[in-house]
């Protein structure tokens, strides 16, 4: 089983930022934080070739659910998706959030982190 679910997308790099943060947005998850891969590599003078963007995601009832039942899950918290560049083909991804809490074996944590994968994974079918 792969650690990480992505699909290819013809839409240009900021085309496909703009329509998987439109994707999540519909689905009642926020983008906390962004991290822009290739200008923080600039800012240490290294040329970063691709565009390579991560965003940290939340539904904050389901990260609520998480946390009250173990806070240490939070090691897995936010979801992390991610949009980058290769070779010319866009690509949008997401570590799969089922595998990652199955990690901790929390038999509680199953029912909510399969939805989760499930709505993020329906926003990256629909943005690409």
């Amino acid at each position: 089983m792969d650690l990480r679910y992505e699909k290819s997308t013809n839409k240009s790099f900021e085309e496909a930022l703009e329509s998987i943060k439109k994707e999540l947005k519909d689905r009642k998850f926020g983008v906390l934080w962004e991290l822009n891969f290739k200008d923080k590599m600039a800012e240490h003078n290294i040329d970063f070739a691709n565009n390579f963007k991560i965003l940290e995601v939340c539904n904050p009832q389901k990260a609520n659910e998480v946390l009250s039942k173990h806070l240490e899950a939070g090691y897995f918290l936010p979801c992390k998706m991610v949009v980058y560049e290769n070779k010319g083909e866009v690509f949008i991804g997401t570590a799969r959030p089922e595998i990652l809490i199955g990690m901790m074996e929390y038999d509680d944590l199953g029912d909510v982190a399969s939805e989760v994968e499930r709505i993020l994974i329906e926003a990256i079918d629909a943005a690409v």
